[in-house]
């Protein structure tokens, strides 16, 4: 396996949530030199600096070159379809304790059950302060929960294709009760038991259901990468990873958003002003005024990564014919109206990759099958740039695992890398 692979491996069995993911970019630009830096604080900056900006489920990591005052930004997103438990989850029926959930993004619901599933994400505790209780991480690493199928004798016509209803369907159970068993308050104190606090000390809590199956090579020449999560950490990876290596001159930016599930429209989300605000504190940190921070918005380029729709093996109707990436023909290059990619921006990927001997795929919708949204129409739309969508080819997108070809993380790794450093 690539060292690519082994870091992209470590990256899928750690983020098992945004926060998660974001705290793992934290520690992986700090091992890299990177300097952490507040949202709220004035920025200080050199020349020649690596520096970050954490801010909860979102993150901006930049250098700050000798050369050109341009933006180069390569942009990811954290989150992916799945389960979040709402605040008063606890039900019983059927002599078992089941937790309501609510769907997040557009996952495809069936491929969640029968499987072992676990939780993560934060609490919020109680502090001296009203205006600033304590955020925790919380991640129990282990199956807790599952969702069993309903059994084929009750519902005969399961495999014509049956609806799964996410409040009836959906539902995880995580233990079995006894009459009389008192139901209400069993997550919190078990949240509270695994941060070792009281559970009336715990003010709320986002925990997001995972997929607690490992990454998995599979195919006789191992050159599958079946996974939780593909979509987007292969993109968080490539992101990170390529502003890490690059010897860039000017500014080089790499940004992961949260909610682009959900359309992206928050205040960690790609649909915010998050990332000008950090672009225009940052150019203030160097001297420059305002219109020289237009002026390298407007002169830089952006990168939107995410993953895209491979062709596939029993389903060649849906794809374009001539516009189908395959499994480890590597980075797909993604034109639509729906995407960011221009006529020239294009160029600029293709010549990128034929310089650095990257193999290059493009992709396309069928004309009447629209895909969906990345971050980079509205990155780009905000800052004024001109951008261009790549990703990983997978299969299975939005499922509790997808599938990949193994080579295609080395492929979209160094695209970013020769994105970052190749000079205007």
């Amino acid at each position: 396996m690539s060292d690519y692979n082994t870091e992209l491996f470590r990256w899928l069995s750690g983020g098992h949530s945004p926060y998660h993911t974001v705290a793992a970019a934290a520690d992986y630009l700090k091992a890299n030199g990177f300097t952490p830096l507040a949202l709220s604080e004035p920025f200080v900056l050199e020349r020649g600096g690596r520096y970050f900006v954490q801010n909860g489920t979102c993150l901006t990591a930049f250098t700050v070159g000798q050369g050109e005052n341009r933006f180069r930004i390569a942009a990811a997103h954290t989150d992916w379809p799945c389960l979040r438990v709402k605040p008063t989850p606890e039900q019983v029926a059927g002599g078992c304790c089941k937790l309501s959930v609510e769907p997040y993004g557009g996952a495809i619901l069936n491929t969640w059950l029968d499987r072992p599933l676990s939780l993560a994400g934060i609490a919020v505790l109680r502090t001296a302060g009203a205006m600033r209780p304590e955020v925790r991480l919380v991640d129990w690493d282990e199956p807790l929960l599952t969702i069993p199928n309903l059994a084929i004798h009750m519902n005969r016509e399961v495999n014509k294709g049956v609806a799964t209803k996410p409040n009836i369907d959906m539902l995880p159970l995580c233990r079995t009760v006894q009459e009389g068993w008192e139901k209400n308050g069993y997550l919190q104190s078990k949240l509270a038991e695994r941060l070792g606090v009281r559970p009336e000390d715990i003010l709320s809590f986002e925990l997001y259901v995972y997929c607690a199956e490992e990454p998995k090579l599979v195919g006789f020449e191992g050159d599958l990468l079946s996974s939780p999560r593909l979509d987007n950490l292969t993109s968080v990876h490539a992101c990170l990873r390529g502003l890490v290596e690059a010897d860039g001159k000017g500014i080089n930016v790499a940004v992961l958003y949260d909610n682009e599930e959900i359309g992206s429209n928050t205040r960690r989300g790609a649909d915010s002003s998050t990332l000008t605000v950090v672009l225009e504190k940052l150019a203030l940190a160097l001297g420059m005024d305002r219109a020289a921070f237009l002026d390298a918005c407007t002169g830089g380029m952006l990168l939107s990564c995410d993953v895209a729709h491979a062709a596939h093996p029993n389903h060649m109707e849906v794809a374009d014919a001539a516009h189908a990436p395959v499994l480890n023909g590597g980075v797909a290059l993604k034109r639509s109206p729906h995407y960011s990619s221009e006529a020239e921006t294009c160029a600029v990927i293709r010549g990128l990759c034929e310089a650095h001997g990257i193999p290059l795929q493009i992709f396309m919708n069928r004309a009447d099958l629209p895909g969906g949204s990345t971050v980079g129409s509205m990155a780009s739309a905000l800052l004024a740039m001109s951008a261009a969508d790549i990703g990983v080819p997978i299969l299975a997108m939005h499922s509790a695992r997808e599938l990949m070809g193994v080579r295609d993380q080395e492929a979209i790794c160094r695209l970013c890398k020769a994105f970052f450093e190749e000079p205007f």
